[in-house]
């Protein structure tokens, strides 16, 4: 089974059904069929909160719009009738069930009057009849209801910018001034010429977009991940390793969706006992997703929870997006450092600042020309209600580059991971009130865009314009391994 999502079912609908009946349908069944497909995590069924979406369906409608989110027109309206006739079938279902046992009593009290008797069990199959049908119908319902209510993306924060990516609003500029652009400060040219990265070596073993870092290039990913790690461990993350295969079930609820139909995910083929059902795994996308897993079906009772983690992160569509795939910018497979926390409802916005504090002072410690950039509506995944992307001036690219990403996303993704904390009420006598905490995440360290970014901007040349070392920032220092034996690394 594909780990394609709910969300690409709807855009293929846009192409396959002239019928929005039709479109709900498919949605609602595939929906069903994937999350079937890829359970095997014992985790609950994803808490959707179908009252909300009710209460203001002209406002997820218009959030969906302006999110260009897969929602078939006029789900959102479906789901609110089909949530009033959900609770309509319920209490008609309860009526029934309770008259049943209502009915059961009365067969007891006649046994001594056989045609009283015999009434009373007609009545009795008749009542099994409507409540089997009237449980067939709820169960149908559930599942379209549920199907169409996964592909509605997280409510957006009202100070997001509306539109595509050329509407975003820069918050703050950091570092040196950008210096003008140059081909011959290209980082594959950089690369090559000091054997920093074997890339013929990576397309030979593994093909296009993979690569091996070697020499000054190896030593350079060690360091910014202890460099990173670091800072984040000052600030309270808690550093954890993480899996690098996760079940398909984690990384859908993560709401791990890929915007266009062109497959994301490396998907793995389990060999194992034959016949035995076993849940698919793929190879996760990024840290975040193990990273929410840690904490699914749990509940805390302290909030704040903030953790650090390293893992390699996988884009099986790497080769698909022109330019941006030469060299190191957009690969297959690279190390990343995560940033995750989860907060109370009230505390993440102020916790998303605290991630933005952290991210901007790794990436002024490496003397980055860089900016902040308030992501709009359309560059929002599914799960976030807000995004920070950081980006970073490459001369031999000319132009930003992204390097980094902070989202919130509230309790989207807890509420399919079942991550919950004890919210104390006022009255400190009352029991405490169990909630969906929520969960955020922030990019501390993608190592193959910080090298670009390290290489275009620190290379160093001679007279004949020949790239001869690297002009590296001093805070690094503490975290090289193996020294400068070939000389071309100068601590600035």
């Amino acid at each position: 089974m594909s780990t394609v999502t709910v969300a690409t079912y709807a855009r293929i609908f846009r192409h396959r059904f002239h019928s929005t009946q039709q479109g709900w349908n498919y949605v609602a069944r595939r929906a069903k069929s994937d999350v079937a497909s890829t359970s095997g995590t014992n985790l609950p069924k994803p808490r959707l909160n179908y009252r909300e979406i009710s209460d203001n369906v002209v406002y997820k409608s218009h959030n969906a719009f302006n999110r260009k989110a897969a929602v078939p027109v006029g789900a959102i309206q479906n789901i609110e009738r089909l949530y009033s006739l959900q609770k309509q079938l319920s209490q008609t279902l309860n009526a029934k069930r309770n008259e049943r046992s209502l009915v059961g009593a009365r067969i007891s009290r006649t046994a001594k009057d056989p045609e009283a008797k015999k009434v009373i069990l007609e009545e009795a199959r008749a009542l099994k009849e409507e409540i089997s049908a009237l449980e067939t119908r709820l169960e149908n319902v559930d599942e379209e209801l549920f199907g169409l209510t996964l592909a509605v993306p997280n409510d957006t924060h009202p100070d997001v910018p509306i539109g595509p990516e050329s509407t975003a609003t820069i918050l703050s500029q950091h570092g040196p001034e950008p210096m003008l652009k140059s081909e011959k400060r290209d980082h594959v040219d950089i690369a090559k010429a000091l054997d920093l990265v074997d890339f013929q070596a990576g397309a030979t073993v593994s093909g296009t977009s993979w690569y091996y870092l070697v020499n000054e290039g190896a030593q350079l990913e060690m360091a910014l991940v202890n460099y990173a790690l670091d800072i984040a461990t000052k600030h309270g993350f808690k550093f954890v390793t993480v899996p690098d295969v996760v079940r398909a079930d984690i990384a859908h609820r993560c709401g791990f969706q890929p915007r266009d139909q062109a497959e994301q995910t490396y998907r793995l083929v389990n060999t194992g006992t034959p016949n035995a059902p076993t849940p698919e795994l793929v190879l996760a996308g990024t840290a975040e997703i193990p990273l929410a897993g840690m904490f699914a079906n749990k509940i805390y009772t302290e909030m704040p929870v903030k953790v650090v983690g390293l893992g390699r992160a996988f884009r099986a569509e790497a080769g698909a997006r022109g330019a941006d795939t030469r060299g190191l910018y957009r690969v297959h497979q690279f190390t990343k450092l995560e940033l995750f926390a989860l907060t109370a409802a009230e505390m993440s916005n102020e916790m998303m600042e605290e991630i933005r504090r952290i991210q901007v002072e790794i990436f002024e410690g490496l003397n980055l020309p860089f900016r902040v950039l308030d992501m709009p509506t359309e560059e929002l995944g599914a799960s976030a209600y807000r995004k920070y992307d950081m980006e970073a001036w490459m001369p031999g690219r000319g132009s930003w580059g992204e390097i980094s990403s902070t989202s919130n996303c509230t309790d989207y993704q807890s509420r399919r991971m079942h991550i919950r904390y004890r919210r104390q009420i006022d009255d400190p006598k009352q029991p405490t009130e169990i909630v969906f905490a929520h969960t955020l995440n922030g990019t501390a360290a993608a190592v193959p865009r910080l090298i670009v970014a390290l290489l275009e901007n620190g290379a160093r040349f001679n007279d004949e314009g020949r790239v001869v070392g690297i002009d590296l920032p001093m805070s690094l220092k503490p975290y090289w391994i193996g020294g400068n034996p070939r000389d071309i690394i100068r601590w600035v």
